[in-house]
């Protein structure tokens, strides 16, 4: 394909001058149509097997090795999905092309309640019943299940764009996966950091599961609140019988379940007694409670007093020597137990009462307050057992008297009736003070959507806290907070985030109650919480995984083929838990990045901490710094006294155009196949390089149809080189390789050498920094702003128009040539599709990719700050000039720039003297132009932001040359070629020459 020519003026001759001059020709097409020509570059990648031949290529290079977090194989891809991917390819390409062995392995997690609930879906849509099928049979249904979707997704990925190792990728499911996430499981028992606990944990009554801190989100949610009265007992303090302490909570529901009110130290108190009150109040006259100063008053207004006095000062001492009667002793017997006043350094007086309810078997504060007074409170003759008064349906249970059976959630975790029947028996034993409602922010699961509970269950844990002598006597906090300190966060504040959450965080909770998992691979002595520790089960364990798959736990029903013959299975309960998923995605470096067997191309890992010069990166969304960073940073550090990555990316979410989340309901949701089936994966590619990933990234059609502009731009000034260097012959080509080629060219030719020097620089900069915003705002600048706009426009009359032999040619030609050999490269990461397309139309080849190459060396001596300088000012000068003359072509005074030769005063004498030595006229794309030391007239054109410049357009004088359209006196000076300049003379001279020359031949 060819450009297309430009009408011509008439020739005295009648000749068609448009055949001598070198207009740009190239198959590389205006119109990208990506959405047809990406699979085609698709195809010929998996032909030539380029993963593998990148691999060969980068051999023996410093390993950057980019660990993927894998994704759900349950469904298609979005929009959230192909950023995290695009992004990931970015870096991958862009450590690449700066010189390492860049790998990147994709992964799945393929465990878990979400494809657990997929199954279920279809087992009701059948009306079959999952407790009635086999567990092995549901779990081959599950890692079918997952198997289809991790293949849909693969080539979705990999429509992308995404370059990996796509035919060996990993994923939790595998067998030898699976017996390596039980050996790191095991490894945590033999050390002793794994335990069964009963603690409050978040509990889905919809999943009847636990949930970890990464499977929770948190959304508004309206809770009923009570202010309740718990008597005062005994007091050693005369003036306190017969008040009352108040508290108020958010979860009537958990009143069953209170053993004790915690109070603090730092907060003032005081007894104060109700004077007036309304005739159906709740609270009467005479009544007197203690509260916290600085809450009385709002207290006092939700139970709707009149009039309140405060009666005395309460301290902290007499708070402690308090015994309380539980609000519902007169109400059931069954909660005739003493509670008694604990101190807890987490009571305020910001809200409620100054006083916490606190239920331990229901919140993680209460379950630590209570028990670190369990000798305590033992010694005081107490009962110290935590109450299981919810069970695992949301359902009130035997140890809630006179409440059993009532329900904190429904089974599709709408608000059940134990709120409403507890704030009733509140009511019939006189011990309501207030009730109402708050608006409030409460955790969700991710999952279901549906809020979730905190309650006490047995579970498995992995401590944070205990001193481990594989750690060197450290704890697991500890370790986990020194390798936080040790890694790289890209952005800085994502250290500060996962610090916080790991300095605060309890114990991780590592057991769920489902069935398609890891097993928690662990026996236990039956009549005592003693795990076995035996290295030869545990072995037996991992052979029979690896060999067949975690199934092998599950169809051997008590353990004998893995205890025996060392161990009586009669002996020992085999655990039926399955793990946390994120321990599964936690360990994924485990059996990836330490497997050369299954990952020879990851094989050999030697990481900075280890004298080596290799680096590990985890990227993924900023909520992973409480999902899988935080997982896999805990369970590296617990198995291996160290972090598993050396850098940590974080990206953003993505939303509208308004910057709100998307839903189907508001119909602003963006797939990304429509995107790409519309305009190309390469739109998604430069839209996710050259957002902000740090924050929230926004797409919409406004959004795209940008991108697609800047594309369009970014291709049209390849395929301006590409068709421009159609005609650069071999024998012609100048190679500037140091200062004095360089320096032997014309200057605007030297100019463009210094930028491309100093975007070198920049450029590896940007990729080093993971910085593609920056990696396109400098590519785009050069390309649409130095190159399109200013240099591809000046250099187009010598290109077109100028002799064969001409040196200014030649010196462009070669300038054209290696601006190009770096821009296709520099773009490569970002837009990898079309870069290759451009590659290949350069230099065509069988297996030859733009993806095998590194970052073109750049002579530094092509730098040249003086002439950039110079050549800044010089560009000043121009913008006036092309102002002054966009006036005259919309006023129709002039048609083409070649038409005019202005005048332009340049009064600055630094300007003035920029402009010494340089044909101005050819940069301004005029037939020719006069410089005059002065101000200029009053009427003449002139730009605000380039003072001491003034433009007075004129028309140029003499004849429109019938070739390059320049309008000079000197048309027709060469008697031979009459209607042409004497320099298009000598050009149709050469071209008639050389064609003369071949028909000889």
């Amino acid at each position: 394909m060819t450009e297309p020519k430009p009408a011509m003026p008439e020739s005295a001759t009648g000749r068609d001058y448009s055949e001598t001059l070198f207009l740009p020709r190239t198959d590389f097409p205006m119109r990208a149509g990506l959405p047809e020509r990406e699979p085609e570059i698709l195809r010929r990648w998996q032909a030539i097997d380029l993963y593998g031949r990148i691999r060969a290529a980068a051999s023996g290079r410093p390993k950057f090795v980019l660990h993927d977090g894998p994704p759900y194989a349950n469904g298609h891809i979005h929009i959230g999905t192909a950023l995290n991917k695009i992004l990931k390819d970015e870096v991958v390409r862009g450590a690449g092309v700066l010189g390492q062995d860049a790998n990147y392995v994709p992964g799945w997690d393929c465990h878990g309640l979400p494809i657990e609930w997929k199954i279920e879906e279809q087992y009701r849509a059948k009306g079959r019943n999952k407790d009635e099928v086999p567990v092995v049979e549901f779990r081959r249904e599950c890692r079918a299940f997952a198997e289809h979707w991790l293949s849909v997704q693969r080539e979705e990925f990999k429509r992308l764009g995404v370059t990996g190792d796509w035919d060996h990728p990993y994923s939790t499911m595998a067998f030898e996966a699976e017996a390596q996430i039980a050996r790191e499981l095991m490894t945590f028992a033999m050390t002793g950091q794994l335990y069964r606990g009963s603690k409050p944990v978040m509990w889905s009554v919809v999943e009847k599961t636990a949930l970890a801190e990464a499977e929770v989100e948190y959304e508004d949610h309206v809770s009923d609140t009570i202010w309740a009265a718990f008597p005062v007992v005994t007091s050693a303090d005369p003036a306190l019988a017969g008040a009352h302490v108040v508290i108020w909570t958010t979860t009537p529901w958990t009143i069953p379940a209170n053993r004790a009110v915690a109070y603090s130290r730092k907060v003032s108190y005081g007894l104060y007694r109700v004077s007036a009150a309304p005739e159906e109040n709740w609270v009467q006259p005479d009544f007197r409670c203690i509260v916290a100063d600085q809450l009385a008053g709002d207290v006092f207004k939700a139970a709707r007093v009149d009039a309140y006095e405060r009666v005395a000062d309460v301290a902290s001492e007499a708070l402690a020597g308090l015994t309380l009667a539980h609000p519902l002793a007169r109400w059931n017997a069954g909660y005739g137990f003493s509670v008694p006043m604990l101190e807890g350094e987490h009571v305020t007086d910001e809200a409620g009462t100054g006083f916490v309810h606190t239920a331990p078997s229901h919140g993680r504060e209460d379950f630590e307050v209570w028990t670190a007074n369990g000798r305590a409170l033992r010694a005081r003759g107490l009962d110290v057992a935590i109450p299981y008064t919810v069970d695992a349906d949301g359902v009130l249970t035997e140890e809630a008297p006179g409440l059993t059976g009532r329900r904190v959630l429904t089974e599709k975790g709408e608000k059940g009736d134990a709120n409403k029947a507890v704030i009733a028996a509140l009511a019939e034993a006189g011990t309501l003070v207030a009730r109402g409602t708050l608006k409030h922010s409460y955790p969700h699961s991710w999952r279901s959507k549906k809020p979730v509970i905190f309650r006490n269950t047995p579970q498995w844990f992995i401590a944070l806290d205990a001193p481990v002598a594989a750690l060197q006597g450290r704890t697991l906090r500890e370790v986990a907070l020194r390798e936080i300190a040790a890694t790289q966060w890209v952005p800085p504040q994502g250290q500060n985030r996962i610090t916080g959450m790991i300095a605060n965080r309890p114990d991780w909770v590592v057991s769920r109650q489902r069935a398609w998992g890891v097993p928690i691979t662990v026996f236990v002595r039956k009549g005592t919480s003693e795990i076995l520790r035996d290295e030869r089960v545990n072995a037996r364990i991992a052979d029979a995984f690896a060999a067949e798959g975690a199934d092998a736990w599950f169809t051997d029903p008590d353990g004998a083929r893995f205890l025996a013959p060392d161990h009586d299975p009669a002996a020992y309960e085999k655990v039926t838990d399955v793990l946390d998923v994120w321990f599964d995605s936690g360990s994924t470096h485990a059996f990836t990045l330490e497997d050369p067997k299954a990952f020879p191309g990851l094989a050999g890992i030697r990481r900075r901490r280890d004298g080596g010069d290799d680096t590990v990166m985890y990227l993924e969304g900023s909520d992973q710094h409480r999902g899988w960073f935080h997982s896999s940073l805990l369970e590296s550090c617990g198995t291996r006294d160290r972090a598993p990555y050396d850098v940590v990316l974080t990206h953003g979410f993505v939303l509208d155009p308004k910057g709100e989340k998307m839903s189907k309901s508001r119909g602003n949701v963006v797939a990304p196949q429509d995107v790409i089936a519309a305009s190309g994966a390469d739109i998604l590619r430069l839209w996710v390089a050259a957002s902000d990933y740090t924050d929230d990234l926004r797409i919409g059609p406004p959004i795209i149809k940008t991108f697609s502009e800047t594309y369009r731009k970014l291709r049209n000034s390849l395929r301006w080189m590409l068709g421009t260097l159609a005609h650069h012959r071999p024998e012609d080509r100048v190679v500037p390789e140091d200062r004095a080629a360089a320096a032997a060219m014309p200057e605007l030719e030297r100019f463009i050498l210094h930028r491309l020097a100093e975007l070198d620089g920049e450029i590896r900069e940007a990729y080093r920094t993971y910085d593609f915003k920056r990696v396109v705002a400098l590519l785009n600048g050069f390309m649409t702003g130095d190159l399109s706009s200013f240099y591809f426009d000046v250099r187009k009359d010598a290109l077109y128009c100028d002799p064969i032999s001409s040196p200014t040619r030649h010196a462009a030609l070669a300038v054209v040539e290696e601006t190009f050999r770096r821009v296709v490269v520099w773009l490569a990461p970002v837009l990898a599709f079309t870069a290759e397309e451009a590659f290949l139309a350069r230099t065509p080849s069988a297996d030859g990719s733009v993806h095998l190459l590194t970052l073109p060396e750049t002579p530094q001596a092509w730098r040249d700050a003086a002439l950039d300088a110079r050549w800044a000012k010089i560009r000043r000068v121009r913008r006036v000039v092309t102002g002054a003359l966009e006036i005259e072509r919309a006023a129709k005074r002039i048609g083409a720039s070649l038409e005019a030769a202005p005048v332009v005063h340049v009064a600055d004498p630094e300007l003035r003297a920029a402009l010494d030595g340089i044909d101005f006229a050819e940069v301004c794309i005029t037939s020719g132009v006069r410089i005059e030391a002065d101000e200029g007239p009053a009427d003449a054109f002139r730009l605000d932001e380039v003072p001491g410049v003034a433009v007075v357009p004129a028309r140029a004088e003499g004849r429109k040359c019938a070739r390059s359209w320049k309008v000079s006196p000197a048309v027709g000076s060469d008697p031979d070629y009459p209607d042409v300049t004497p320099r298009d003379a000598q050009a149709l001279r050469e071209w008639d020459a050389l064609n003369a020359a071949r028909a000889a031949e």
